[in-house]
């Protein structure tokens, strides 16, 4: 089992096999949750989908904007807990970012036409994916953020053979 410490903020990642299939991360401010959504950019491709867990306040919106910085994206971020999705058209890809915290039925999917988001060209990032877990598509990349004070603990679950090569890039990025 390795240690990666991350220079945005001093935190550590363990893995848990030399083929990566799972990270864990202490992040202990925002800063550091923007670092590490930086460092999941850099294995990023598309057609590629992340999950985001948990519980309210718990960091998946800074995630995000630290993966849009990462790809170079310079506009702000904003939450798509009201809209359901927000999306950017960044290096060459689009990137679509939803929350589903507003669903109370996972059939209400089949009326959104968000499935047709899910193309080769764009990368799906889905926080709350639990509420229409049974639409969705392979998940390369399953994040969970989970509060501990000071800060949050991340866990990062490879689900493909893009995930471990994303998690890969994730330990050997700076």
């Amino acid at each position: 089992m390795g240690a990666t410490p991350d220079s945005a903020g001093g935190d550590a990642c363990t893995m848990d096999t030399a083929i990566i299939e799972d990270l864990h991360c202490r992040l202990p401010d925002a800063v550091s949750t923007l670092g590490a959504g930086m460092r999941v950019a850099t294995g990023l491709g598309t057609g590629m989908v992340v999950t985001l867990s948990g519980d309210l306040g718990a960091g998946k919106t800074t995630l995000v904007r630290g993966m849009l910085q990462g790809l170079g994206w310079k506009g702000t971020v904003k939450s798509p807990s009201y809209a359901l999705v927000e999306h950017y058209f960044v290096s060459s890809l689009y990137f679509y970012h939803f929350d589903f915290y507003r669903f109370g039925d996972p059939d209400e999917w089949q009326h959104t036409g968000f499935a047709e988001y899910f193309r080769p060209d764009s990368i799906c990032v889905i926080e709350w994916p639990e509420r229409v877990s049974r639409w969705l598509p392979t998940i390369d990349v399953g994040a969970h953020l989970e509060h501990a004070e000071p800060g949050r603990d991340l866990t990062l679950h490879a689900g493909t053979g893009a995930g471990r090569a994303c998690l890969r890039q994730f330990a050997a990025a700076p």
